[in-house]
């Protein structure tokens, strides 16, 4: 299984395929979260802030995958395993294209081969968003593990969406954590800072 982006999410009907550019493809955000849980992974002394530069090179897909797997116990048999249920999600896909009693049979093949043509989209989809919650509750796991207080970063929508995945994350934990998302200005530079507060 390996990582590689796609696109955002396609919406397939017996008209044609069309793309849902509110939904990107989680690879998109990759490099963001394993960029944080870099910085966040490192022993900590008490009344100390630490910073990293993520404005950094962008790591290559081999550098991501390696970091993803020190974090994401069994990686790639959770990739495997997603990858087989989207499998199967297509044939389900297939079948009630069959069974569609709106359609007739020419738009039904029309709809069938638009399916087919996207499935190792949808696959590679699949395994992409699999690594991305990896990641995501590894990050979520080591501000809880480490007791981190708040993580600011550049007001950019990939900070911000990978950080309120990781508040999505926290609250899903066994015993929910809270946390805060702000948006702020300082020094002329507008920053999101995840808050948390129950750690």
């Amino acid at each position: 299984m390996e990582l590689k982006y796609v696109g955002p999410k396609p919406i397939i009907s017996h008209t044609g395929i069309e793309f849902d550019n509110n939904k990107d493809d989680k690879f998109a955000y990759l490099n963001i979260a394993v960029q944080l849980i870099k910085a966040v992974d490192h022993d900590y002394f008490e009344d100390k802030t630490y910073t990293y530069e993520t404005d950094s090179k962008r790591l290559s897909v081999d550098e991501i995958t390696r970091e993803l797997e020190k974090y994401c116990h069994n990686l790639e048999a959770k990739m495997k395993e997603r990858a087989t249920e989207e499998q199967k999600d297509v044939e389900h896909d297939l079948l009630r294209a069959e069974e569609n009693t709106v359609l007739d049979e020419e738009n039904k093949i029309i709809l069938k081969n638009n399916i087919k043509m996207m499935e190792d989209y949808l696959i590679q989809r699949a395994i992409n968003k699999t690594a991305y919650y990896c990641a995501i509750d590894a990050l979520a796991e080591l501000l809880k593990k480490d007791h981190i207080d708040y993580i600011v970063a550049p007001m950019f929508q990939k900070f911000a969406h990978v950080l309120h995945s990781v508040q999505g994350s926290l609250r899903r934990q066994k015993f929910p954590i809270d946390t805060k998302l702000d948006v702020y200005q300082k020094d002329g530079k507008l920053l999101v800072k995840l808050k948390v507060l129950n750690t």
